[in-house]
């Protein structure tokens, strides 16, 4: 097997297994319950370990909150992590990201990460009829620990701001990466 059929393989593997681990659920529990469970547990962890995400929160439009987003690639790569928005902390949607890349990359990761949408402009964007792609349409910062802990709440004027965290695993690489975020209807 060559090794671009090989990373081709592994690529499709880890989207098929990322798409059905979510099926798991405790029972009496609906997905669309447990999505808005641990999406609110994950924000209450991002608040606990990022004032500036606790101090922004309050004043978002909408929280849409990906508690677990599995990653791998060996050359190809792809992602897939569901979650739901968060309105006054009450589940008012439920979403999926997915995501290809492509470059120089091996390995795997699992994290969260949390969309703060400041103004009503931005979250209507969320709702696009194609779906919500990452860097078209409103900015969005990723604030890494470092702009976190230097910038306040005063300075901030995008539409959107992104915390990653609970990072677990490894990926190394550069790649090339596109990111789409659409509604889904759990059961």
């Amino acid at each position: 097997m060559t090794p671009t059929s090989l990373a081709g393989v592994l690529a499709g593997a880890v989207l098929i297994c990322a798409a059905h681990t979510s099926v798991a659920q405790d029972e009496g529990k609906t997905k669309a319950t447990e999505l808005a469970s641990t999406s609110q547990a994950a924000l209450k962890q991002l608040y606990a370990s990022v004032p500036l995400a606790k101090e922004l929160g309050p004043k978002a439009q909408a929280i849409l909150v990906f508690p677990k987003v599995t990653k791998a690639g060996l050359g190809i790569g792809g992602q897939y992590g569901e979650g739901a928005l968060l309105k006054r902390g009450t589940a008012a949607g439920y979403y999926k990201t997915t995501g290809a890349s492509f470059g120089l990359q091996a390995g795997g990761q699992q994290y969260g990460y949390a969309m703060l949408f400041m103004n009503a402009k931005a979250l209507e964007q969320l709702d696009n009829a194609k779906g919500f792609e990452v860097g078209v349409g409103p900015s969005v910062v990723l604030v890494d620990e470092g702009m976190a802990k230097t910038t306040t709440t005063t300075t901030l004027k995008e539409d959107i701001y992104a915390f990653v965290f609970g990072q677990k695993g490894l990926m190394a690489g550069l790649g090339i990466q596109g990111n789409k975020i659409s509604k889904i209807t759990p059961k």
